[in-house]
C-alpha cells in the first residue's frame, strides 16, 4: 500500500486514519449547517467546527454534486472560487485544505490560491486534472466516475461493453464496476480513491451500496490509500429509519466499520464525534505485519475476492487467492461411518481433520482446499453429502 503526502499530511497504512471535514459556498447544497456564502462566516465554521474539533483536511465545494440540479460549468464554479479562498486566507487553523472540482482550470485555480489538494468527483473526465496535480505535485481524491463530466458517480452509466467487453459486461456486478471506474483514466502516484457512496444516479441502488462497503477491504487492491464519504448517507439511515438530520449515529457506526476495513480518509460534516468513531474503529482495526528489508507487507485479506483484486496488481496468478484465505467448520451429530468417509475425503482434499469428544469433528483449510473437498458432493449421498454441499464456502 503505498502512503500519500498532502502537503505534508501522510495518508496511507504507516498514518493515522484522517478525518475530512465539509464546507460548502454552494447554496444547493443539502447540508444547511456546512453552507456558508459569507467568508468570514465561513472562516469561523472552520476554526471552530471543523478544525478545532478535529479535523485535519478542510474540504470546500463550490456547487451541490446532487443529481437533481444542474451541473455548473467551470467558469461559474469560477465564480464562486473567491468566496472560498477568502475562507482560506480568513482562517487561523492548521489544516490541509482541499478544492472539491470536476474541472482542471477550477483546481490549477485554488491550487495558485493556496489550495493543497484535489478532491475530483468525477473520476478524471478531465484527463487535464490528473495532469494538473501531477505537475504541483499535489493529492487528488479520485471518485469513481464515469468519463463524463456531468455524471459524476454514475458508473453503471459508462459503456461498460465497448470498454472492457461483452462477457465483461455481463458478469460484472456493482463492485467490480466501481473498481474499474476507478481505473480507468489511470491513477497519479498521489491518488486517494473513493469508491462513490450514495446514490449518484438513479440507476444506483441502497444495497449496491450497502454491498460496496461490505466488500470495502476489496478497493485496498488499487494499491492507493482510499477515502469515504457515508456522512449521513442513504444506504446507512434507511436501515434504522431515520432522517438526516438523526442519522448521526448510524454514519458514526459506520465509520468505525470503515477505518476497521481500510479506509485511510473520512469525509464528514460531523467532524467532533467522527474523530471519536475513527479512532476506535482504529483500535481494532487488524494487526498486519509489514516492514524490514526486503521489506514484507501482510495484506489486508479476509475473502478470496479481496486476494484476487491484489494479485491482480501484483501480476501475479489469481489462483493464489484461493489459498490465501482459511475457513474453519464444526461438525457434530455423525455417526462412526460418516466420520470416516469425512476424515478420508478431508485428507484428500488436504482439509485439516480433528476429531471431537462428543461425536464430531473440525475441519480447517484454505479456500481451495474446502472447494475440492465440496465438489465431492456429486459423489457422496446421504448425511456426508449434506456436510460437504455446507463446506462450499462463499467469500464474494
Amino acid at each position: 500500500m503505498d502512503s500519500v503526502d498532502a502537503a505534508g499530511l501522510g495518508i496511507g497504512d504507516d498514518h493515522p486514519p484522517r478525518v475530512m471535514g465539509v464546507l460548502n459556498v454552494s447554496e444547493e447544497s443539502p447540508y444547511d449547517p456546512s453552507v456558508f456564502d459569507d467568508p468570514g462566516e465561513a472562516a469561523a465554521y472552520v476554526d471552530e467546527e471543523l478544525i478545532g474539533e478535529g479535523a485535519d483536511v478542510v474540504d470546500v465545494g463550490l456547487e451541490s454534486a446532487n443529481k437533481r440540479f444542474d451541473v455548473l460549468t467551470a467558469e461559474q464554479e469560477l465564480a464562486r472560487l473567491d468566496t472560498a479562498v477568502e475562507t482560506l486566507e480568513s482562517t487561523s487553523g492548521d489544516a490541509v485544505w482541499s478544492i472539491e472540482t470536476r474541472y482542471a482550470e477550477v483546481a490549477e485555480a485554488a491550487l495558485d490560491a493556496g489550495f493543497d489538494m484535489v478532491n475530483d468527483i468525477a473520476g478524471f473526465a478531465d484527463p487535464a486534472l490528473p495532469e494538473v496535480c501531477e505537475a504541483r505535485d499535489v493529492a487528488v481524491a479520485k471518485m469513481a466516475s464515469p468519463p463524463d463530466l456531468e455524471r459524476p458517480g454514475a458508473v453503471e452509466e459508462t459503456p461498460w461493453a465497448e470498454r472492457k467487453g461483452a462477457a465483461w459486461a455481463e458478469r460484472a456486478d456493482y463492485v467490480d464496476m466501481v473498481y474499474e471506474a476507478l481505473k480507468q483514466n489511470g491513477l497519479t502516484e498521489k491518488t486517494i480513491v473513493d469508491p462513490a457512496f450514495g446514490g449518484w444516479s438513479e440507476a444506483q441502488t441502497i444495497e449496491q451500496d450497502r454491498d460496496a462497503f461490505r466488500r470495502l477491504r476489496e478497493f485496498r487492491g488499487l494499491g492507493r490509500p482510499m477515502l469515504v464519504s457515508i456522512n449521513r448517507k442513504n444506504f446507512l439511515r434507511s436501515l434504522t429509519g431515520r432522517s438526516t438530520a438523526d442519522a448521526l449515529a448510524s454514519s458514526l457506526a459506520a465509520t468505525s466499520m470503515a477505518v476497521e476495513r481500510g479506509a485511510h480518509v473520512v469525509r464528514t460534516h460531523d467532524v467532533r464525534e467522527t474523530v471519536d468513531a475513527v479512532a476506535v474503529g482504529r483500535e481494532f482495526a487488524r494487526d498486519r505485519a509489514r516492514g524490514g528489508d526486503p521489506v514484507v507487507e501482510e495484506l489486508d485479506v479476509t475473502t478470496p475476492a479481496e486476494a484476487r483484486r491484489h494479485a491482480e496488481r501484483l501480476g501475479v496468478d489469481a489462483a493464489i487467492a484461493a489459498e490465501s484465505v482459511a475457513r474453519i467448520y464444526a461438525v457434530d451429530g455423525v455417526d462412526d461411518d460418516t466420520a470416516a468417509a469425512l476424515a478420508a475425503a478431508a485428507a484428500d482434499a488436504g482439509v485439516g481433520y480433528a476429531p471431537t469428544t462428543g461425536g464430531g469433528c473440525v475441519l480447517a483449510g484454505s479456500v481451495a482446499a474446502f472447494e475440492q473437498l465440496s465438489a465431492g458432493e456429486r459423489d457422496a449421498d446421504g448425511a456426508l453429502a449434506s456436510i460437504l454441499s455446507r463446506t462450499r464456502t462463499s467469500g464474494y
